[in-house]
């Protein structure tokens, strides 16, 4: 699929398995830090709306707004957001993305890239933006 012209009833139909849909203060932000710190690709980003790109899966940010008429509108907390989730990006090394932050003052360093001997990985912890909690990670 071509994520850059793929109209939203296209993208929605051909959504299958579990899917993520990021709600966030502002889809701007968020995609920059994304893009910045993972590398990530952004498809059709706008004020409202983005596919997200990482490891050959999507994801979507979705503007706080865009969900006013939506249940959970009423319920949307402040930042931080998904408190007890991890986002753990399996195929980021942790250096390399901690060292991008200065360029992310919007960002917070929770834990600096150390080595988890008993899974066997080096892993991060950055508190995106919108409060979601990020974990790059590499193997030992």
């Amino acid at each position: 699929m071509d994520y850059d012209k793929a109209d939203a009833v296209s993208y929605g139909q051909a959504l299958r398995g579990l899917t993520v849909n990021l709600l966030v203060p502002s889809v701007a932000a968020e995609a920059r830090f994304l893009a910045g710190v993972f590398g990530m690709r952004l498809f059709q980003p706008s004020a409202e709306f983005a596919i997200v790109g990482y490891g050959g899966q999507t994801f979507q940010l979705h503007a706080d707004a865009t969900y006013a008429a939506h249940p959970l509108h009423a319920l949307l907390p402040a930042p931080p957001r998904g408190l007890g989730i991890e986002l753990r990006l399996h195929d980021t090394d942790p250096d390399a993305a901690v060292a991008r932050l200065p360029d992310h003052p919007d960002a917070l360093l929770l834990q600096p890239p150390s080595d988890k001997p008993g899974h066997g990985l080096r892993e991060a912890v950055i508190l995106s933006p919108a409060g979601y909690a990020w974990v790059p990670s590499r193997p030992l």
